[in-house]
């Protein structure tokens, strides 16, 4: 089971807001948030496509120089902590976003499939590298898992979702889904959006009754 910790790391956003910061100061950490940004999507798709690719493809990518880039993140470790860590967080701010809380369980784990679907780049590159998650962050239960698991006792109050089927064992059969989704879109060329209708289908049919 994946789990979905709270990153320790401040994101540059939190500093945008910071009391007392003056104008030009927040200017230039709004430029660094979005440089850093820019280097972190570069990197997820340099990285996805040759995980073994050299740090300056990747300042390439993202439009800025080694110097740069190194600036941000001085070794390639720094690196693929970031994107670690930012997949956490982006992660906990889908699942955030679904509302787990509110109107039917299936509703509900459904409005969580197509947040986390919007996730596929920096997702599948994590899976398909298992040492970018090797925080520990990744085996802890979070407060993220705490309320996937609870929607799902939710359905099965409700009698919308299978009792037969253990909230753990639905929870890994939607991270299946979300893969396979993402590897038809990937592999077959298919459209995001019927990627993640096939998904959202096959997700129903397999657990509601």
């Amino acid at each position: 089971m994946f789990h979905f910790g709270k990153c320790v790391v401040l994101t540059w956003a939190c500093f945008c807001t910071f009391p007392g910061m003056s104008p030009g100061a927040r200017s230039r950490t709004a430029v660094q948030a979005r440089t850093r940004r820019a280097i972190l999507d570069a990197a997820v798709r340099v990285l996805s496509r040759d995980f073994g690719a050299p740090l300056a493809e990747i300042a390439g990518a993202a439009g800025v120089g080694r110097t740069t880039l190194h600036r941000y993140f001085p070794e390639r470790g720094d690196l693929l902590q970031a994107i670690s860590a930012d997949a956490l967080e982006r992660a906990d701010l889908a699942i955030a976003r679904a509302r787990l809380e509110e109107g039917p369980a299936l509703e509900a784990l459904e409005r969580l499939c197509q947040e986390l679907f919007e996730l596929g780049d920096v997702l599948m590159l994590l899976f398909n590298e298992p040492r970018l998650m090797e925080d520990p962050a990744w085996e802890e239960e979070s407060d993220s898992d705490r309320a996937i698991l609870a929607a799902i006792g939710r359905g099965h109050a409700e009698g919308t979702i299978d009792p037969e089927q253990p909230a753990a064992w639905i929870q890994l059969a939607m991270w299946s889904l979300l893969y396979t989704a993402w590897e038809h879109a990937r592999v077959n060329e298919a459209s995001k959006h019927d990627a993640l209708s096939l998904c959202l289908r096959a997700f129903r049919r397999a657990i509601a009754v």
